[in-house]
């Protein structure tokens, strides 16, 4: 099914299915971040194991600033800081966080931390509020291939039988660069 319909697609997820949807950059695949059968769903779309684990979306600091308190005061706020984007173009930037004993452990996968990502993308931002909270978002495609760019580009990947929310991408060229809140590190230029 495709739809432009936000509260369509919140409904999807929260009874749980996956849906395909436009992210600030590529297209991206989600579900509820509770539901392991959905998310098991989305490992065997696109032939990822569960060993890497994925991002988690959400719309406001609020969903997930109970993650950002075993960070440094300096880091919190520089993580606080780069999620405040001051013009749609500019990148993304998604933290491997310390997970707290709420974040299941399929979405880690192999990792003591999670990987999270406040957007300021409109539909994704109207998506997780629609939603209640966060949701996964991991690139939609097989491993190995390019991340969809389109509808059309989700729809040759996964076929009709997946749920769509049609929109535009967002202004990013890049997918989000990935830093490790607690070593500096970074994971994704």
């Amino acid at each position: 099914m495709i739809t432009t319909s936000v509260a369509e697609a919140a409904a999807w997820l929260k009874d749980g299915q996956v849906l395909a949807y436009p992210t600030e950059a590529v297209w991206g695949l989600g579900c509820d971040p509770y539901n392991e059968q959905a998310f098991h769903q989305i490992l065997e779309l696109k032939q990822r194991p569960i060993e890497k684990g994925v991002i988690l979306l959400a719309a406001h600091l609020s969903q997930v600033e109970h993650l950002l308190q075993d960070l440094s005061e300096e880091m919190r706020e520089k993580v606080i800081e780069s999620w405040n984007h001051e013009r749609p173009a500019d990148r993304a930037t998604t933290w491997l966080l310390p997970a707290n004993k709420d974040i299941p452990d399929w979405i880690k996968g192999h990792h003591p931390k999670v990987a999270v990502r406040v957007t300021t993308h409109p539909l994704c931002v109207a998506l997780c509020q629609a939603f209640g909270g966060f949701i996964v978002s991991t690139s939609a495609n097989p491993a190995g291939m390019e991340p969809a760019r389109s509808l059309q580009d989700a729809i040759r990947y996964f076929d009709q039988n997946l749920n769509y929310l049609n929109g535009d991408l967002g202004l990013s060229q890049q997918p989000s660069r990935i830093i490790d809140a607690v070593t500096g590190a970074i994971i994704r230029d």
